[in-house]
């Protein structure tokens, strides 16, 4: 019978009762195909349909279908149960969310690179204040935070960023900071003392006060300046057109040429910058020409041919650095050093000069080839001197070495006598040592001999003493010793033996009956 036949036969009666049976039936399975059906279709509903699920460096943006309207001008919703663009976003993961109720979409997610820094721009709320640049807690604009190299999950329909480089300060450098936002300091608001400064606090516009060391900052471009400023050493070299060119007593026109060294100091570079400039302005406008000042109102004190000798060389190159030095103390530039290595006087003096000058080297020079004369005729009186004294030093030494030979050898003998000497003592010594040693050994064991004798004397006394005399103390030894050898003897059971000739004159043991 197969599956029908059965179904059939568990129908069997009258016709309604049977055709109720088969509905019933058709009705469960169509009902648990349709539900099958149903959760099968909710699952690739929710799975296609509801899934969000943004990958890596991703982020997902929601967009609300339902709810109020957003107020007129607002592209961000953020308030809750409003419509648009939400706010916050999904980071990477798996979400679920209903699609009529919800719209998304998946943007990448902010990746600001090593050096780089990122500048926020608030595209949602109240429009800023006139004379504003950056954004208050509910405006749109420009943020003062900035974002460091890294990853951000920020919603781009709500904040955009502008990437640019991060501020790097080299060694040796300083950063001035210009800040372009802040208080005015020409407003009421601003003390009057303080008006018109060169430099200013933090919160406050213009140069201010403080520095940047070396290193990376991260600040933003639209809110400081940054100035870098070399506190390095300076070379200048004061030649060709650059040279300090003045008058002296006598009207001839002289031109020095040098070097100077200079640098600022750290807490005058924002002063320097701001007040007078770059390092090129700091030396036109500082250095040379308080350098080319000194010089003409030196110069005017002295003819011209005193500037040819070197003595009032050197007296006017120290002059001018000790002025230099004190002069720029005061503006934050330290003078490191000053060096004339030039002085250039009018041909016509300078001939003159020169011939005379060279009179006086010429002169010089006989002078000096003079005293090498006279000092080569010392050397060589001195040089006699000295080997007549090295041949007196090398006798005498020879001398004072045979002394010490002797004195030494005398001194060896002596410890040797005295070493054998006590040596002979000490055998001495020793040999009596070993006759007292024999002495003694044999006096003791003569001791010993005599307390063991006297020992043994008192024990035989007492045991006379103990069995009344000598005689029965010696049959009580002779028996004790005999006797177990004439036991040995007669308990013998070999034939041969003694025990064995006896064994016949012995009556056998009786048994005792039990």
């Amino acid at each position: 019978m197969n599956r029908i036949e059965v179904i059939e036969s568990s129908f069997e009666g009258s016709g309604p009762s049977r055709r109720r049976g088969w509905s019933s039936l058709w009705t469960c399975a169509i009902g648990g195909w349709l539900v099958l059906v149903a959760i099968f279709c909710a699952f690739v509903f929710v799975w296609f349909g509801c899934r969000i699920e943004p990958g890596s460096d991703e982020i997902a943006i929601l967009i609300r279908k339902t709810g109020k309207d957003l107020p007129s001008g607002d592209i961000i919703a953020t308030a809750p149960g409003q419509k648009g663009i939400q706010l916050e976003v999904l980071s990477e993961g798996r979400y679920f969310r209903n699609p009529y109720t919800w719209g998304w979409k998946i943007a990448r997610i902010t990746d600001i690179p090593a050096g780089k820094l990122g500048v926020q721009t608030r595209l949602y709320g109240k429009d800023l204040p006139p004379g504003r640049i950056l954004a208050e807690k509910d405006t749109k604009g420009i943020l003062p935070e900035t974002l460091g190299p890294g990853k951000h999950r920020l919603n781009p329909y709500a904040i955009s960023v502008r990437l640019f480089d991060a501020t790097s300060i080299s060694p040796g450098h300083v950063g001035v900071v210009t800040s372009m936002t802040g208080a005015d300091i020409l407003t009421n608001n601003i003390p009057a003392e303080t008006r018109n400064a060169f430099l200013v606090e933090k919160g406050r516009k213009g140069v201010l006060t403080e520095v940047l060391d070396p290193g990376t900052y991260y600040l933003n471009p639209y809110t400081v300046s940054i100035a870098q400023v070399n506190l390095q050493s300076q070379r200048f070299e004061m030649a060709g057109e650059d040279a300090i060119v003045f008058l002296t007593m006598d009207g001839f026109t002289v031109s020095v040429e040098g070097t100077v060294e200079f640098a600022l100091h750290r807490d005058a570079a924002a002063l320097l910058t701001h007040r007078v400039g770059d390092l090129d302005d700091i030396l036109k406008k500082v250095i040379l020409p308080r350098a080319r000042g000194f010089s003409r109102i030196q110069g005017s004190k002295h003819p011209a041919i005193d500037f040819i000798v070197g003595e009032t060389r050197q007296k006017f190159q120290n002059d001018l650095d000790g002025h230099l030095r004190e002069q720029c103390k005061a503006w934050g530039v330290d003078i490191k050093s000053v060096l004339v290595r030039r002085i250039v006087v009018p041909d016509e003096i300078a001939s003159i000069s020169r011939d005379r000058e060279m009179a006086v080297q010429d002169a010089r020079k006989y002078d000096q080839q003079i005293a090498m004369a006279k000092s080569k005729a010392e050397l060589v009186r001195q040089e006699m001197l000295a080997e007549q004294n090295k041949v007196k030093v090398d006798a005498e030494t020879a001398r004072i070495r045979a002394v010490i030979g002797a004195q030494q050898e005398q001194a060896v003998q002596l410890i040797r006598a005295g070493k054998e000497l006590d040596v002979a003592k000490l055998k001495l010594d020793t040999a009596t040592f070993q006759a007292e040693a024999v002495v003694r050994r044999a006096k003791g064991e003569c001791d010993a001999i005599r307390a063991r004798n006297e020992a043994e004397a008192g024990v035989l006394a007492a045991r006379v003493q103990a069995v009344g005399d000598g005689m029965t103390l010696a049959r009580l030894v002779f028996y004790q010793r005999i006797g177990p050898r004439i036991r040995s003897i007669l308990g013998s059971t070999e034939e041969e033996g003694l025990g064995g000739l006896l064994r016949p004159y012995v009556s056998p043991r009786k048994e005792v009956s039990r």
